[in-house]
């Protein structure tokens, strides 16, 4: 009788874990973070690095281009050329690349908007882009 009892706790111990374990598993659904940025006229700042990499190696030919899709006309964005290191992809040698530049100029009021752009990479497998939004606050 000990036996049986040991084994049917068993058996509903590891039905449980599975049901009960499963619900716990299932990832949390999130909200994505909203990137704010705030800058005075004639601030600039670095939004992050641009590269595209394959095993850790530029497939870039050329400097990237950015385009503002929706933003205030008192934001510039530039990439500034250079060597930069593609942490997000683990890696640890730099590859050519650059630095995103937004720069805030001739702000009369203060204002927000919203800044949505997207980078443009010439690559030798062919044309590849990739987009990001901001929260911008600006000041005079």
């Amino acid at each position: 009788m000990c036996k049986r009892t040991s084994v049917f706790g068993a058996i509903g111990f590891f039905v449980s874990a599975m049901v009960f374990g499963n619900a716990c598993a299932q990832p949390i659904p999130t909200t994505p973070q909203i990137r704010r940025i705030a800058l005075k006229s004639g601030e600039t700042t670095e939004l992050g690095t641009v590269y595209w990499t394959s095993n850790c190696r530029s497939t870039m030919i050329g400097t990237p281009e950015v385009e503002i899709l929706d933003g205030p006309p008192e934001l510039t964005l530039t990439i500034r050329p250079g060597m930069v290191v593609p942490r997000a992809n683990g890696c640890t040698n730099q590859v050519s690349g650059g630095t995103l530049i937004a720069a805030a100029k001739d702000v009369q009021a203060t204002k927000t908007a919203r800044l949505v752009y997207r980078v443009k990479y010439r690559t030798r497998d062919g044309d590849r882009q990739s987009a990001n939004t901001y929260s911008v606050e600006l000041f005079p």
